[in-house]
């Protein structure tokens, strides 16, 4: 099942990206830099759960408009992905700042993926 792949595959990039930035991150980019690493691999981890626990049964697999997972996906790859490498600017450098407004993209993501999540098929 893809499902099961996915969630595997986030869930491993979460830690891994959660121990880099708590260990070799932390001599390389400011502090708040680090926070905000640490923002990012938050929402990943919550985000990789909630798919883990949507019910596939429900999931109108013919209208990805109606499916909590493509809009988590989606919020996980801008949300936390933009912050990760928006924190590490002082690594990669000014060109990461265009990423500033791909954030609150990935925020609102998540919360139609919620609201997708309230109608789930067979739901009241």
């Amino acid at each position: 099942m893809y499902k099961n792949k996915i969630v595997g595959i986030l869930g491993i990039l979460a830690v891994s990206l959660g121990a880099f930035g708590s260990h070799a991150l932390k001599s390389m980019i400011p502090e708040n830099s680090v926070e905000t690493f640490k923002i990012g691999v938050l929402y990943h981890f919550i985000h990789t759960i909630a798919i883990a626990v949507t019910p596939i049964d429900r999931v109108d697999k013919t209208n990805y408009k109606k499916n909590p997972i493509t809009f988590f996906l989606i919020g996980i790859l801008f949300f936390s992905g933009s912050l990760y490498l928006l924190s590490c600017k002082a690594i990669f450098g000014n060109w990461v700042a265009f990423l500033g407004p791909v954030t609150p993209i990935g925020g609102v993501m998540f919360i139609i993926g919620w609201f997708s999540w309230i109608n789930l098929k067979g739901t009241k």
